[in-house]
């Protein structure tokens, strides 16, 4: 089952909707077909492993990290592919709490008469398709917020010079991050300030995840990165409802997605954002800043994992702020989040903490 969830943390940022699950089948103590689900969502895993386990896979073991579907989707149920391929015996890690499965998977097994076992390292399996659990429990994406800051929290000088506070070693760590999650989100004064392009590089040839930008009267450079890549990687923007209509049908032009959210204060509303991404099937966001944008999604509680990348300089309290103002007066009432990982990456520290 290791070897399944490992499989499956190979396709994160990878297939979306779907989840990335693993499965591996076992037959005479051999392992004799192994898959994942592919990108783009399809096949699934359990088919991609009795392709390979071919006729070796009647009276075998499956060990499948979330419970086979039983539905009729993009491929026919794999619960069923199981029962058609004379699988014996299913270890299933976790349930899929998708109404179309939900138990009936796990049914058609036992029905035909096939021996199914559950929760096999099932904390590790949750972990690996949290994002999918998300949304669909909540109707929203697993949301990771990075942030690279200097000793004192900052993250550009004054002047707004930022590049780089951090190493090489820590910026190439991010771009398999970003690989790792369906889309990567920033603010409209981060796409304004840096002009970055959000792509994963320098990993050979991968499927990019979706770009978000939040911005509410869409104002994002037209000659910027982002503008001249809409028509080539996935650029979607999250603006409020009163967005000039003349830039909507730019940008709609350079072949951007246009997502209308509503508004909370002066911004997009980052729930609002959230529930949109995730009712177009985004299931991991990764979040790099700006300040505002992660000040919003702290205060709306909507941070899952934290990230920090920690640079041994200090630029003092005239350096911007990695996060925003949140009205917190008391720490009661501040975001609490438990530490799970601190290493050295290159000169710089990181730390990874999740949801309390």
């Amino acid at each position: 089952m290791a070897l399944a969830i490992s499989l499956g943390r190979r396709g994160l940022g990878r297939c979306w909707p779907n989840p990335s699950v693993g499965c591996v089948i076992v037959s005479g103590g051999r392992i004799v077909g192994r898959g994942r689900t592919a990108d783009g969502g399809a096949p699934h895993a359990e088919t991609e492993a009795l392709k390979q386990a071919g006729s070796l896979a009647n009276g075998a073991a499956a060990y499948v990290t979330l419970e086979p579907c039983a539905h009729q989707g993009r491929t026919p149920p794999c619960a069923n592919a199981l029962v058609g391929a004379g699988i014996a015996r299913v270890v299933i890690s976790a349930g899929d709490p998708n109404p179309q499965v939900n138990g009936q998977g796990i049914a058609i097994l036992r029905d035909a008469g096939i021996e199914v076992s559950t929760g096999v390292l099932q904390s590790e399996a949750e972990a690996l398709h949290e994002g999918f659990f998300k949304r669909i429990n909540l109707g929203r994406p697993y949301v990771t917020l990075k942030l690279a800051n200097s000793f004192d929290g900052r993250i550009a000088t004054a002047n707004g010079e930022s590049q780089w506070i951090t190493g090489p070693e820590a910026r190439r760590m991010v771009h398999g991050m970003r690989a790792s999650h369906d889309a990567v989100m920033v603010g409209g004064g981060t796409a304004r300030a840096d002009d970055p392009s959000l792509t994963v590089r320098g990993m050979g040839s991968i499927p990019q995840p979706v770009r978000v930008v939040l911005s509410r009267h869409l104002e994002i450079p037209l000659t910027g990165n982002l503008a001249t890549t809409a028509a080539e990687i996935p650029l979607w923007i999250c603006h409020g409802p009163d967005a000039p209509i003349e830039l909507r049908n730019v940008w709609e032009q350079l072949g951007a997605t246009l997502i209308e959210c509503r508004l909370s204060g002066q911004q997009v509303d980052p729930t609002s954002v959230l529930t949109a991404l995730g009712d177009k099937g985004l299931t991991r966001v990764f979040c790099e800043g700006g300040g505002a944008v992660a000040a919003s999604l702290l205060k709306a509680d909507l941070v899952d994992q934290l990230i920090g990348f920690t640079a041994g300089l200090t630029l003092g309290a005239e350096g911007q702020a990695s996060v925003g103002s949140m009205g917190v007066h008391r720490l009661a009432k501040a975001p609490r989040f438990e530490l799970t990982q601190t290493r050295a990456v290159g000169k710089d520290a990181l730390t990874v903490w999740r949801r309390a």
